[in-house]
């Protein structure tokens, strides 16, 4: 098992070919809910229309199973979580190359009709060949749920925009927030609105200007206009990309986010045990199937 979450747990598979994926089996507090059943199925249905360059595609799925699953492409490179905590914040255009691609890969989820609604560094997965997103819509169908039951969303308090807070309508424009925050985190480790008790964070969400102090100019003005309270004044993604290209000194071409490679060279690197630094957790990657399921050849 890789990791373990609110939503389920992610399992390391493979495909009968030997390919390997990630595999998220639902937690059967969901399973046996017919109508996160059917916002499940409808939000599996939309992240498979999801192509791009800077996500990760859904390759199968069994949403009949006793436990529902599903399974992407496995990405093995770390987090940008993970990545920050064990080498520091990226050099600015690095970190701007990264927030260019990020956006791009906003676009192509966005292009599906899909809100990401949970986009935070453990989400992000750095590779050779630039981020890879992840676990894109998936998150809406539990959260229904759990603002039926229990009137919270889920979600990572200290990347939700303030319209996602106060459980008005979700746009685009809250991936656009959250962004700013990856944007900010990517160039200085911190979070812009800090840490603490979720009951804090949101409060400054709420009502405080975010601390972007250390944030490279370049970087900060980006975080600012994404950061903006109101949704309508937030930039579209493709607005950031050009913020991005005027603001770095190398172009974006060559602002490169960390290469990884797998230790052994063709087996997937281990991403580390559950909830360690950086480490994946069920609502950040997609997962292999329980016991007796097993995902199709892509």
């Amino acid at each position: 098992m890789l990791g373990a979450g609110g939503m389920g747990r992610v399992y390391l598979g493979r495909t009968p070919a030997g390919s390997a994926v990630a595999v998220k089996v639902v937690h059967r507090e969901y399973a046996g809910d017919a109508s996160f059943r059917k916002r499940f199925e409808q939000e599996v249905a939309a992240a498979r229309r999801v192509q791009g360059l800077y996500t990760v595609p859904v390759v199968d799925a069994d949403l009949r199973a006793e436990e529902p699953w599903l399974a992407t492409a496995y990405v093995p490179g770390p987090s940008l979580q993970h990545a920050v905590a064990e080498s520091g914040p990226l050099p600015a255009d690095a970190a701007l190359g990264l927030i260019a691609r990020v956006a791009e890969a906003l676009q192509s989820i966005h292009a599906a009709d899909v809100i990401h609604r949970d986009l935070k560094p453990s989400n992000i997965l750095l590779t050779a060949d630039g981020p890879k997103v992840i676990d894109f819509g998936i998150a809406r169908a539990a959260d229904v749920t759990a603002v039926t039951a229990t009137g919270m969303r889920t979600g990572t308090p200290a990347y939700m925009a303030p319209e996602y807070i106060r459980g008005q309508n979700v746009t685009e424009a809250g991936d656009v927030f959250a962004l700013g925050i990856v944007a900010h985190f990517a160039a200085t480790g911190r979070l812009a609105f800090g840490g603490g008790t979720d009951h804090g964070v949101v409060y400054r969400i709420l009502e405080q200007a975010p601390d972007l102090d250390g944030c490279p100019e370049q970087l900060r003005a980006i975080a600012v206009g994404c950061l903006e309270k109101e949704p309508e004044r937030r930039p579209t993604p493709a607005e950031v990309i050009a913020q991005c290209r005027r603001g770095s000194a190398t172009g974006i071409a060559e602002a490169h986010t960390p290469t990884v490679v797998s230790p052994s060279g063709s087996e997937p690197a281990t991403l580390g045990p559950p909830n360690a630094p950086g480490a994946p957790d069920a609502d950040t990657l997609t997962s292999a199937p329980a016991p007796g399921a097993r995902p199709a050849t892509p």
